[in-house]
């Protein structure tokens, strides 16, 4: 055993990315500079250069999807769509042909070339005042590291050459590393950049591997070999970490883990509450595979089945043929429970990439995307609404609308999908002619014409991530601005309050989707407020049906209340979270106590 007794113990606190406590030696990945040749090419050879870009560019592409594939079979489509980015920048034309030209124009070597060229791209993005083009930088970098080392004929650093379980520190983990986490030795991840969204991390939550992120110098302080212990839950990193330490928090992630086998024996049985009032408790998938981590975790059905993934990983459109034969699988799988399935919500951070209907736009989550993509190619729309039709023959299936803002907006999108079904029924194909039609209340706009909209609609779904955004002028993905992405604002509380209140009042069933029904200190908020339904990712359904079968229905209608009346956000957490801690009391002191 390495004597650390008089190394001293240095407390370091971050973003709290991935829960978890983990301990133990570091190793520090530090991404050394590729050296880039500069060569100088006889015309004759300019040929035969670019065809080894062009062959280069196919070998890559073959490589990026070996590694979505073997993603999407270890951990499903969710974490697979990363790599979907990553096809989009290799396949650039205007990178491609850029490079091409400097080859021909400057009669140097492909490596400087491209070289020369993504980086006055990384340059101008990153000078660019938008969080979104910013966040795909990590992107940007990785894809072009990976064609110039397979240009270089360089090896990739491979976490799986681990020869014991280490915390990996690293400047900010890429996704090819990333995607390297499941069957290496990573016990723990640590990084100077980062963000809860960025890739690595949500690898790392899916891989249940400790991480904490934004600790801007954690890699100068520690040297491969050092030992750090990594906390999870509250984003600390404590380096050369003392006995007292050591005990204390092995107490800790032994309390954790109990309380987690305490969450799972609720995962199957009812969400119903101590007044005997259940709230229904579905799953959020991105595709079939996913179904069996939604019943496994107890779920009641799929109230959110984001359906881009067919679409943005793909060389042209699905076909309705294809579409029909995913959604059927889908179906069946969630038998007989329900399944909502969201109509192609493409735009903002999910791009198209080699299609004629691609475009770039100075600010993508405001702009042509979801509904009004879906209302200008309505042939694309409805190739989709035919097999989600088609597929509503197998079990019960429900259609939502994303990104709607006007009641012209759910008219024409109505009117479609009554075309669909006429040009199903011309064909003699079976489908659910009661089939339920809902809208998603994401905009400020839509929020405030609720009643209009519950009169052409069968539900509500409130997805909270893009509401929340909006509403506030903030953009999730920017830390910068992070603090005041507030779920618990007032306005956000107010204008939940008011869509539940015209659903009430027009008989419209209303869910809630996104990250704020995940979060179990705001899941007897939403369901006092009014929510019939939430839909989360599947490991969170657990806890929270644990907090429900806990609570009573009555107590979170007068909390909702109390909370409507309060004019501050801190107070608005506060006191969601001693309601939480009242309720949740006995768990956390038993286990502690244990």
């Amino acid at each position: 055993m390495l004597d650390r007794t008089n190394k001293k113990e240095e407390v370091l606190q971050g973003v709290a990315a991935s829960p978890g406590v983990a301990h133990g030696e570091v190793f520090v990945i530090h991404q050394r500079d590729l050296e880039i040749p500069v060569l100088e090419l006889e015309p004759a050879y300019i040929p035969r250069e670019i065809e080894r870009f062009e062959r280069t560019l196919f070998e890559t592409r073959k490589e990026i999807l070996r590694v979505r594939n073997e993603v999407a079979e270890r951990l499903g489509e969710g974490e697979a769509k990363i790599f979907d980015a990553h096809l989009l920048v290799l396949e650039d034309t205007a990178l491609i042909d850029e490079t091409i030209r400097q080859i021909e124009e400057t009669h140097h070597n492909v490596e400087h070339c491209y070289a020369q060229v993504a980086q006055h791209y990384i340059e101008v993005f990153a000078a660019l005042d938008d969080e979104y083009i910013k966040e795909r930088m990590t992107d940007i970098r990785d894809v072009t590291r990976r064609v110039l080392q397979n240009l270089l004929g360089q090896t990739a650093q491979n976490l799986y050459e681990l020869t014991s379980e280490r915390i990996v520190a690293s400047e900010d983990v890429s996704p090819s590393d990333a995607a390297q986490l499941e069957g290496s030795k990573v016990i723990g991840v640590v990084t100077d950049a980062g963000s809860r969204t960025s890739h690595a991390v949500i690898m790392a939550r899916s891989l249940k591997i400790p991480a904490v992120v934004g600790l801007h110098d954690v890699t100068k302080r520690l040297n491969s070999g050092d030992y750090v212990l990594v906390d999870g839950y509250d984003g600390t990193v404590i380096i050369n970490p003392g006995e007292e330490t050591l005990f204390r928090y092995g107490k800790l992630k032994q309390e954790r883990q109990n309380i987690q086998k305490a969450f799972e024996k609720s995962s199957l049985l009812p969400a119903t509450t101590l007044d005997g009032k259940t709230l229904k408790v579905y799953g959020n998938i991105g595709g079939p595979e996913e179904c069996p981590g939604v019943l496994g975790n107890g779920g009641a059905g799929v109230g959110l089945y984001r359906t881009e993934s067919l679409f943005i990983s793909r060389d042209k459109f699905p076909t309705e043929e294809e579409q029909f034969q995913v959604y059927r699988r889908a179906v069946e799988a969630m038998q007989p429970n329900p399944m909502i399935i969201r109509t192609l919500d493409l735009g903002g951070d999910k791009m198209v990439s080699s299609y004629q209907y691609a475009q770039e736009e100075e600010n993508p989550f405001m702009g042509f995307r979801a509904i009004r993509f879906c209302l200008e190619h309505t042939d694309v729309f409805k190739d989709q609404l035919r097999a989600i039709l088609r597929a509503s023959a197998f079990g019960e299936v429900q259609i939502m609308y994303p990104m709607i803002s006007s009641v012209e907006e759910l008219l024409r999108a109505n009117q479609v999908l009554e075309e669909a079904r006429e040009e199903l029924r011309n064909r003699h194909a079976a489908f659910d002619e009661n089939i339920k039609v809902g809208s998603m209340i994401e905009i400020p706009g839509a929020a405030l014409v609720a009643d209009l909209l519950a009169e052409h609609c069968d539900f509500f779904s409130i997805g909270t991530n893009d509401l929340i955004q909006y509403l506030l002028a903030v953009d999730r993905v920017n830390d910068r601005i992070a603090h005041l992405y507030q779920p618990n604002h007032p306005a956000v509380v107010r204008t939940l309050e008011r869509i539940m209140d015209v659903a009430r009042e027009h008989k419209v069933p209303v869910g809630v989707c996104g990250e704020m029904a995940a979060d179990p200190i705001y899941v007897p908020l939403l369901y006092g407020l009014g929510a019939e339904s939430i839909s989360v990712t599947p490991a969170s359904l657990p806890e929270i049906k644990y907090l429900l079968r806990r609570m009573k229905l009555k107590e979170a209608q007068a909390l909702a209340k109390k909370v409507a009346r309060l004019s501050d956000p801190e107070s608005i957490y506060m006191t969601l979270s001693a309601f939480y801690a009242k309720v949740m009391g006995d768990l956390f002191k038993e286990e502690s106590e244990s």
